[in-house]
């Protein structure tokens, strides 16, 4: 369970004010289909994080258990460091906006997963914890619970919460899972 709620909270976090936060946004503004745009973020990110898991598990097996604890744990600060820098907003490739509020979502934010930091986070708690069906669980849960929000409240929650707190403190968690790998106890992969 640690790994579940784990991914959750960390996910949860590092998404917020992220870019496909903003993407959710946008696309919730542009289509009445509020629903549309959930289920398209839903299946998008399962997709995406679910082959995030697998390589961060493939990892544990070709990677030694002591260089993976340094992989592992640096990259948790490395991330931790990089939520401190806020997104840019690039705007979507408007080809795909023809196609309606589920395929624009689920393309569109398939892509923009790819190298993104909960991206990333997700191949790290697969990494660490070796429970693919938590870790997937629980990083989708954390992405819809930041998302789901933008599109149904998103303008009013946008003037409420403060982006820079929030990546602050998504920071300070990564660097101590960081922390905590790599001086903790030793990890069990």
């Amino acid at each position: 369970m640690e790994a579940f709620f784990s991914s959750i909270f960390g996910v949860t976090v590092a998404e917020i004010g992220d870019k496909t936060q903003l993407l959710a946004l946008f696309l919730a503004a542009r289509y009445a289909q509020k629903n549309a745009v959930v289920m398209g973020v839903l299946v998008s990110t399962l997709l995406n994080h679910l082959l995030s898991a697998a390589l961060g598990m493939w990892l544990t097996q070709v990677v030694s258990p002591a260089m993976l604890k340094w992989l592992v744990g640096g990259s948790f600060i490395v991330v931790g460091l990089w939520l401190l820098l806020p997104d840019k907003d690039g705007d979507p490739d408007n080809k795909w906006l023809k196609y309606g509020a589920f395929t624009a979502t689920l393309v569109l934010f398939f892509l923009a997963e790819i190298g993104d930091k909960t991206q990333i986070a997700t191949v790290l708690l697969a990494a660490k914890y070796q429970e693919l069906t938590m870790v997937v669980a629980g990083s989708v849960i954390g992405v819809l619970l930041a998302n789901v929000p933008m599109v149904y409240l998103g303008e009013m929650l946008m003037k409420k919460i403060p982006a820079a707190k929030v990546r602050l403190a998504a920071c300070i968690l990564f660097c101590l899972l960081g922390l905590l790998t790599l001086f903790g106890q030793s990890p069990s992969w």
